[in-house]
C-alpha cells in the first residue's frame, strides 16, 4: 500500500512537471511582428506593436577622416564602415534607412514613432545606389478593404472621405472627390497603390504604405 502511494505520488509529480513545462513553452510563443500577405504580396503586422522598414533615400556625402576601417561622412558626421576602400575628400552616395516603431491600439489605430535617418551602404556611383533603392522600395497595385465613405459639411459645403484598411492592419483616411464618394458607396474593396518598403537585413519584412487609388 505504502509502495502504491509512492508510484501515485511520483506519477502526479510528473504530471505537474510536464504541465508547467507546456504552458511555459505556450507563455514564449509570440507573434511575429511581420508575415507576409496574401493580397499584392503586402506584409500584415499580427502584434500590437513591432518596429517597421519605413523609408529609404540616397543622398551624396564627402568622405572625412578614416577611422580603423571606418570612414566619417560629412556634413553630418556619421560613422560608417569604409567597404570600398574610400579616401579622404571623395565624393560617394550613401543609401540611408528610417525605421518606424508602431503600436497599435484596440480600436486599430497607430502611434507611430520615426527614428533618425542612418547611413547602412556606400557607393561609388548614383546608378548604383538607385538599383538597391529600386528593390528597397515597390511600387505595388492591389484590392484593400474599405471600411466606408463618409462626408461632412459646412456653411453648406460638403467634404468627401474614405477610410480603407492597409495590408498592414493601419486605417488610412483620405479625401476624396464627390465623384469617387459616390462610386465607393456600396464597395467592400477598392483597388489602391501602395510602396512596399522591405527591411534591408531581412528582405521578407515590409510595410505597405498608401500612394493612391489604382482607379
Amino acid at each position: 500500500m505504502k509502495k502504491r502511494r509512492i508510484w501515485i505520488l511520483i506519477v502526479v509529480f510528473i504530471v505537474l512537471i510536464l504541465i508547467i513545462r507546456a504552458c511555459s513553452v505556450a507563455s514564449n510563443k509570440t507573434p511575429s511582428v511581420l508575415s507576409k500577405g496574401t493580397s499584392g504580396n503586402a506584409a500584415t503586422v499580427s502584434g500590437a506593436s513591432g518596429e517597421v522598414p519605413w523609408d529609404y533615400q540616397v543622398q551624396q556625402a564627402k568622405v572625412g577622416d578614416l577611422l580603423d576601417g571606418d570612414m566619417v561622412l560629412l556634413p553630418n558626421n556619421e560613422r560608417i564602415s569604409n567597404d570600398q576602400s574610400f579616401a579622404t575628400g571623395d565624393q560617394i552616395w550613401v543609401l540611408t534607412y528610417m525605421q518606424a516603431t508602431m503600436k497599435t491600439d484596440s480600436q486599430g489605430k497607430n502611434d507611430v514613432t520615426l527614428s533618425q535617418w542612418k547611413p547602412i551602404k556606400t557607393f561609388k556611383t548614383k546608378e548604383e545606389a538607385d538599383k538597391d533603392l529600386a528593390e528597397l522600395k515597390v511600387e505595388i497595385k492591389t484590392d484593400v478593404k474599405l471600411i466606408g465613405v463618409y462626408k461632412t459639411e459646412l456653411e453648406g459645403k460638403f467634404r468627401y472621405f474614405a477610410v480603407a484598411e492597409m495590408p498592414t492592419g493601419q486605417k488610412v483616411k483620405q479625401p476624396i472627390p464627390e465623384e469617387r464618394y459616390q462610386s465607393f458607396k456600396d464597395k467592400k474593396e477598392v483597388p489602391v497603390v501602395l510602396e512596399e518598403v522591405h527591411d534591408f537585413s531581412n528582405y521578407d519584412q515590409s510595410m505597405a504604405k498608401f500612394r493612391g487609388w489604382a482607379e
